[in-house]
């Protein structure tokens, strides 16, 4: 597999073309770059250039007239008018292209016959993924798909007469014409940004009107009742996107920044306003529309802080997702079944219960660094325990197996599984220092409804920095669930949604790496180390140099990555310049098989 070294920033950047054939072509992962992006496939209608799209080749042959067909199923502009020029006038009419999307690998055109006016050929391909009309992306699970597609000569022209409804897009023009981009709405506490990918494909001129008008119809399915929005009804553009002078031309492209006037604004409080700049701000900046951004509301300012100036990235920065990520307390680790503080100077127990015992197997730290919740075994039991650094700490859960605890980025409560099928959250009360525990409910993962779907056991679980999305690996497997709080204060995963359906090895750790992106060692010796997109459209590679397989722990903060191999822990830095062939390098005073990394989160 091709392998890239470098921040999880610039991962979300385009990946070109040749990357993907050369990933899918030395992995077999099932995944897309991560830089295309679709819009409502089937139902956007652009206004047509005044060229048009170029018309089908003079005298093609059948096999490669339908090869063209499926690069130009690309375009989804005006109903696919591009890939309509190859149909019949009656194909074109009947043909639904808005009855769903499906991205194909390496597709074959095969012929059953072929007269001199008629041509019966079989378009053969392995599934990697679909596209939903919002423009969001879920993987495939390999399955062949087998399409027969009718061909007739219209005035001497191979033309496609009859097909199946829906499009079929070869995942090599899926690649150079489509980007993805976050769309940005907020947890439940309107505190934290949640990313929502979707994919899209307009000229870069119309980029920032076609975000802001997604970003108005609000997120996908399965986040709506997870999620808050400012950016919704009755709250709509008014009046055209401009640049900040005024400019409609080219807007979005280059410099000159955005100017949005946003109707029925003028009526939020000013935590609302400020609340609607972040998704704003967030989701254009993500796609590289460079500010300033200035909004108004109503025609009027939205905020008199930015009259003058408009607003910029760094306005919003406390709502990034990217923020819950930063390690504000530092390394901590798990040696020889004790929770240790490693710095400069040295390593050291922690004070209280957790750095006097032997016989802890995993712990977290909420961000904070002010709770603590860890595993400690005894006579083949293993006990979940939630206390205070430097202080006590309470038996919350027994089972014969306990996975590695996770915090929410609040701290107000922690999550692990036990005996891999039960999982249990403990809320922990700060003011009265007491820990109660729920169950969550987990029928929505093991619902079997696919060759995809999860199954038991969940060895591993990470709660997102924003609370809204968990991340577990399930009988060896990866998955993204939807955290949802019902009305009742219960908690349930939802919407599981796989991720690196290629692995050819079965994962063993994960952690969050962005709010987008998730990183995850495996078994192996080939690459133990990769990273995937939350929509599973893209796995990419990461260095495994001065690693020693078998990995057993993954952990990330947002400018550093540490695994535990089987020699020690070794960190990855991204806080100097990135070397075409980074390395991991051991963290001093954590070798041997019983050192774990442990950071916040």
């Amino acid at each position: 597999m091709t392998m890239r070294t470098r921040p999880h920033a610039a991962a979300r950047r385009g990946v070109i073309g040749v990357l993907v054939a050369v990933l899918v072509l030395l992995t077999g992962c099932a995944s897309l770059p991560e830089s295309s992006a679709p819009q409502a496939l089937g139902t956007l209608d652009r206004e047509p250039t005044s060229d048009g799209p170029p018309p089908p080749i003079s005298g093609r042959d059948p096999d490669l007239l339908l090869r063209d067909f499926l690069q130009a199923t690309a375009t989804p502009a005006n109903r696919h008018e591009a890939a309509r020029q190859y149909l019949t006038p009656s194909a074109s009419t009947r043909w639904d292209d808005a009855a769903g999307t499906v991205i194909v690998e390496k597709p074959d055109t095969l012929r059953e016959s072929r007269g001199g006016d008629a041509a019966t050929y079989v378009i053969r391909a392995r599934k990697v993924g679909e596209l939903s009309a919002d423009g969001s992306y879920r993987p495939s699970d390999g399955s062949m798909l087998e399409n027969k597609i009718e061909m007739t000569r219209v005035g001497g022209e191979w033309r496609i007469d009859e097909l199946p409804d829906g499009v079929v897009m070869d995942n090599a023009a899926f690649a150079k014409a489509y980007q993805r981009h976050a769309l940005y709405f907020l947890d439940p506490t309107g505190s934290s940004l949640v990313p929502d990918l979707r994919w899209v494909s307009v000229p870069p001129a119309e980029r920032t009107q076609r975000l802001l008008d997604l970003l108005l119809d609000g997120p996908q399915p399965a986040l709506t009742e997870n999620v808050r929005t400012v950016v919704a009804p009755p709250v709509a553009l008014r009046g055209a996107v401009t640049k900040a002078n005024g400019d409609p031309e080219e807007v979005g492209v280059g410099l000159g920044g955005v100017r949005i006037d946003l109707a029925g604004a003028a009526a939020l409080a000013p935590r609302d306003r400020e609340m609607l700049a972040a998704q704003v701000v967030a989701t254009l900046s993500a796609a590289e529309v460079l500010g300033p951004y200035v909004l108004l509301a109503d025609g009027k300012a939205l905020d008199d802080r930015f009259a003058a100036n408009g607003w910029s990235v760094a306005d919003i920065e406390q709502y990034t997702p990217d923020a819950h990520l930063r390690n504000k307390i530092g390394l901590f680790a798990l040696r020889n079944g004790t929770l240790v503080q490693v710095r400069e100077t040295g390593i050291t127990p922690v004070p209280g219960y957790f750095g006097g015992v032997g016989n802890l197997q995993s712990a977290a730290l909420s961000e904070d660094g002010q709770l603590v919740a860890a595993v400690a075994a005894d006579a083949g039991r293993a006990t979940l325990m939630v206390g205070s650094y430097g202080g006590n700490a309470f038996p919350v859960a027994e089972g014969a197996t306990i996975s590695r605890p996770t915090w929410n980025s609040d701290g107000s409560a922690a999550w692990a599984v036990v005996d891999g099928e039960r999982v249990v959250r403990a809320a922990a009360d700060r003011a009265t220092g007491t820990v109660s525990k729920q169950d969550v409910d987990i029928s929505a993962l093991t619902a079997v409804t696919s060759a995809l779907s999860p199954r038991l056991p969940i060895t591993e679980l990470r709660i997102s920095g924003s609370g809204v999305r968990a991340a577990l690996i399930a009988d060896g497997k990866v998955y993204v669930a939807v955290v949802e709080r019902r009305p009742d204060g219960r908690y349930a995963f939802t919407a599981p949604q796989p991720l690196a359906v290629g692995l050819s090895t079965r994962a063993v750790s994960l952690s969050w790496l962005s709010g987008d992106t998730i990183i995850i060692a495996r078994e192996g010796n080939v690459d133990p180390v990769v990273t995937v997109s939350i929509d599973g459209s893209e796995q990419v590679t990461q260095t495994s140099q001065n690693l020693t397989p078998p990995m057993r722990v993954v952990s990330a903060a947002l400018d550093t990555w540490y695994v535990a191999d089987s020699r020690a822990v070794l960190q990855l830095q991204y806080g100097q310049p990135v070397t075409t062939e980074g390395f991991w390098r051991e963290v001093p005073g954590l070798t041997g098989e019983n050192a774990v990394p442990v950071l916040p989160g």
